[in-house]
């Protein structure tokens, strides 16, 4: 099983770090290789074009790929499934004009020109609209463009919005919200091997933001602690190795964000030696 990921770029060191967390621990993943084992004897790693791993994956050159949404729906390939969103690389598509200048809404685009390294998106979303100005094919510093006469508008990734200003450009209109995400072959998608995967990748992200609670809780005050945790399920309750005299164990897991304010509560519910760890991977 084959997995195509980012060769370069914003989007390799997240994702590399992801699957290392996923313990896919790459082997012999060196810089400028092409591919590169896994711990795992069934799983292999080919670095690619963020942009080509759609077709990679369509074509069956890998099976699975993480890349962005926005490469995705740009490539308009066939039979390539989204199993799992990665939630990193969040970004968005937008429409965008010259401050102060004559594009104020959509319609504005008639009979206009768009610069863009999104074509395919850009025409659908023009489409879907009844529209169908001129779009130009831009490889870079699409935001430039207006400014020197090559286009009216852009369709453009933005993360924070700051490179537009910059640029004076404001936005029009979303095109799509996009994130990077894990993708599979639809041939492929019920295989074991590529749900082992999807579950391994998916438990890491679930484990984030997370902590794990454990404490020492006398028994007759196990009600009064349980009241207070906000825990995932409520919490898991067992009897102290070697014997506990009257109290027992209780493990478990809450938002980061309620350590603070848990802690407190199960210490003056009763808790005593409470304990608080990360947790690498959650699979629920």
């Amino acid at each position: 099983m084959r997995i195509a990921v980012p060769n370069k770029g914003r989007l390799h060191e997240p994702t590399i770090d992801l699957l290392e967390r996923a313990g896919l621990h790459l082997e012999n993943g060196a810089d400028r290789q092409l591919y590169a084992d896994t711990v795992d004897p069934d799983v292999s790693v080919l670095f690619a074009r963020a942009a080509d791993i759609p077709e990679y994956i369509a074509d069956g050159a890998a099976d699975m790929g993480i890349t962005g949404y926005d490469q995705v729906q740009e490539a308009q390939v066939e039979d390539v499934a989204e199993l799992l969103d990665l939630e990193f690389g969040t970004c968005r598509l937008v429409l965008a004009a010259p401050e102060d200048g004559e594009i104020e809404t959509v319609d504005d685009l008639a009979g206009k020109t768009v610069a863009t390294e999104f074509p395919n998106v850009t025409r659908e979303f023009f489409a879907e609209r009844g529209l169908e100005p001129t779009v130009v094919e831009v490889s870079g510093a699409t935001e430039l463009t207006p400014h020197v006469e090559i286009s009216d508008a852009i369709v453009d990734i933005t993360s924070t919005g700051t490179t537009l200003k910059m640029n004076r450009l404001a936005v029009v209109e979303e095109v799509l919200s996009s994130s990077v995400r894990l993708f599979a072959r639809e041939d492929v998608r019920e295989e074991s091997k590529v749900e082992e995967v999807r579950t391994a990748l998916a438990s890491v992200k679930q484990a984030e933001g997370k902590r794990y609670l454990m404490m020492n809780v006398p028994e007759e005050r196990l009600d009064d602690v349980r009241d207070v945790i906000p825990g995932m399920g409520g919490p898991t309750v067992m009897d102290i190795a070697n014997g506990g005299g009257e109290k027992v164990a209780v493990h478990a897991v809450v938002n980061e964000g309620d350590v603070f304010e848990t802690i407190t509560d199960v210490k003056q519910a009763g808790a005593s030696d409470i304990l608080v760890t990360e947790i690498e991977r959650l699979v629920e």
